[in-house]
């Protein structure tokens, strides 16, 4: 009998321990479950789109201060319409002050201010997925939480002036900390401009870091590649930096250029470059001429080595060659290449060596660049979609009949995916110090400038030619058929399947607006972040926002512009084109992010309803 009480004691307390057990898991599960029903009908995010910022990182900073416009718009979606564009912009004021603002043609006291602040970052909570200790400061933590929960609050929050004041302050700092809940930027942050360093450090710092996509540009692949240890791609990374004489950005990352800029100097002194090159000092256009030569050397190299990228028309150095052997230099603007081998030009000379082998070892182990590419290879993708919108910095390859182009046997969604593979390896080698492999150290040389890479989309680079040719016809690169492919419905349809998406967001072209250029298709779905906000192109670019009310695009004010407003004390005039309005608030639930998390939710349910059938 007692053996007998004893097991059934046993047996008692093992089904409790199993019950309590089944319990917790159903606790875990339901909490994961209301996360994933609040998500589903959550607002989506608001989000802005930027391309091509090619090193302008002033700008960059000082048009994310300004948050692209989006600040208006949300006080606009988050106050009843009955408001008054006049009181909208003085609230937008005060917000982007931080201060209460006296104005005697808006009849708005402070305690009108608090609740209106209150109301506009309640509606942006709906859309945004933040723990309150994140956006709020401390000092009015408890006070700002029971104004968002409509519970009552000391009297004087209302009655005392400089309470009011600084409770203002503390609200307007929340909402500037939750207008953004997603940067979507689509490449290309290197070269042209000199603060390349200055953008990654704003897109990896604490504010920002949690909510930036980044895909590849071109100008990145470039860099990425160089620092894989790609010889071609190092002459040509530095070689760019110098046609802009950004000795300052190489100064920053520690680099020592000396022997270089000796070699260069002495080799091609600046009265003898007489080609297309762009550098204003003389050392910067010893340096680049120094360095494309460099450059076309190994690059053909690189093109021998694989045929199967049907590169050749960039071979030019044996047609340089026999044009220097016979004399024969009508048309060219720069016949000095004194090293130039007639019998074999594509071979580096004694000093060349030197000079690359110098800025490889450089490259490959460099702590401050690895900081910056290291950032690019964890978070960077080839596309990302999001919204179910498509987002690449350049095109997917296709054909002139409207099909997917097919490269190294791969095509669409494969090309992109098998592509970011090969990224993710040689990322992960450079971060670990891991000997590289040579193929993929090419095929970074073709994402950079070939035609069917997914990053360039042209027939070919013409940097030999636009240096040295007199022909201008002989410099143009002709784009591929991204653009007229994007006017056909059929092509359309097929890259939205192909993806799953509904829309289809790109950069890398600049185009100009002025000229009453668009950047959406007629129906939306085809949209052109332009790749003009560097001062090497139109010095002004596009954006695009996507708040739960609309889709717009942004035409981005100028350097002078900004300055201007700057002076004035006001905000930089922005164009707006409206692409898409929503009749309701668009939720999660109703795009791609949401059918995953619908199906979450149901696996969900069925665990617990089976815990729950256990432990009856």
């Amino acid at each position: 009998m007692v053996r007998s009480r004893s097991n059934n004691s046993k047996r008692k307390k093992e089904k409790q321990a199993s019950t309590r057990v089944r319990a917790r898991g159903i606790d875990e599960l339901a909490q994961r479950l209301l996360q994933v029903e609040t998500e589903l009908n959550s607002n989506i995010p608001t989000t802005i789109w930027i391309s091509d910022l090619h090193g302008e990182g002033d700008r960059f900073k000082s048009i994310l201060r300004g948050r692209f416009g989006v600040l208006y718009q949300t006080c606009r979606e988050g106050l009843p319409n009955t408001f008054t564009a006049d009181k909208v912009q003085y609230l937008v004021r005060i917000i982007r002050q931080q201060q209460y603002l006296p104005d005697k043609s808006i009849r708005m006291d402070k305690q009108d201010v608090i609740l209106c602040l209150v109301q506009i970052l309640k509606y942006k909570l709906t859309n945004a997925r933040y723990e309150v200790e994140d956006i709020l400061m401390p000092e009015f933590r408890d006070t700002i939480s029971r104004l968002l929960s409509r519970l009552p609050v000391p009297d004087p929050i209302f009655e005392e002036g400089i309470i009011s004041a600084r409770l203002i302050t503390h609200l307007c700092h929340a909402i500037r900390n939750v207008l953004l809940d997603r940067i979507q930027v689509l490449g290309d942050v290197f070269d042209r401009g000199p603060q390349p360093d200055k953008i990654i450090r704003f897109l990896s710092s604490v504010p920002y870091r949690r909510i930036v996509d980044y895909v590849f540009g071109n100008h990145d692949i470039l860099w990425m590649g160089a620092a894989s240890g790609n010889r071609s791609l190092i002459a040509e990374a530095i070689r760019i930096t110098c046609r802009y004489d950004h000795f300052e950005f190489m100064d920053r990352l520690d680099f020592d250029i000396s022997l270089l800029e000796s070699f260069a100097v002495s080799t091609y002194p600046s009265d003898k470059v007489t080609g297309n090159f762009k550098a204003k000092t003389d050392k910067g256009k010893s340096m680049e001429k120094a360095l494309s030569v460099i450059q076309f050397k190994l690059e053909e190299q690189t093109i021998k080595n694989f045929p199967d990228y049907q590169m050749e028309s960039r071979l030019w150095l044996g047609k340089l060659a026999a044009m220097l052997n016979k004399n024969d230099t009508e048309g060219l603007n720069d016949s000095y290449f004194p090293t130039i081998d007639p019998g074999n030009p594509r071979t580096l000379s004694t000093e060349e060596k030197e000079v690359i082998e110098d800025l490889v070892s450089q490259f490959v182990t460099n702590r401050k660049l690895k900081r910056l590419l290291s950032y690019l290879f964890n978070i960077g993708n080839t596309y990302s979609i999001y919204n179910d919108i498509l987002n690449i910095h350049a095109l997917v390859p296709s054909t002139s009949d409207g099909d997917f182009d097919e490269f190294l046997g791969q095509t669409g969604r494969n090309l992109l995916d098998f592509i970011q593979k090969t990224i993710e390896r040689v990322g992960n080698n450079y971060v670990e110090g891991k000997v590289q492999d040579s193929r993929d150290q090419a095929l970074f040389f073709y994402l950079w400038c070939g035609p069917k890479s997914p990053f360039f989309g042209k027939h070919a680079m013409k940097t030999f030619e636009r240096y040295f040719l007199i022909d201008k016809q002989a410099h143009i690169e002709k784009s591929l058929y991204w653009l007229q492919n994007l006017e056909k419905i059929e092509f359309k349809e097929k890259l939205l399947e192909e993806f799953g998406v509904q829309r289809v967001v790109y950069g890398h072209t600049p185009i100009n607006y002025l000229k009453g250029k668009h950047m959406a298709s007629d129906d939306g779905i085809a949209i052109n972040v332009d790749g003009g906000f560097a001062a090497a192109y139109y010095n002004r670019g596009h954006s695009l926002v996507q708040t739960p009310h609309q889709l717009y695009g942004i035409i981005l004010p100028t350097p002078d512009e900004i300055k201007e407003a700057e002076r004035k004390l006001e905000s930089a005039p922005l164009d707006i084109e409206l692409i898409d309005e929503f009749l309701h608030p668009k939720k999660v639930k109703e795009s791609l992010e949401g059918k995953k998390l619908q199906q979450e939710r149901n696996r969900l349910m069925r665990k617990i309803t089976k815990l729950e059938a256990e432990m009856d």
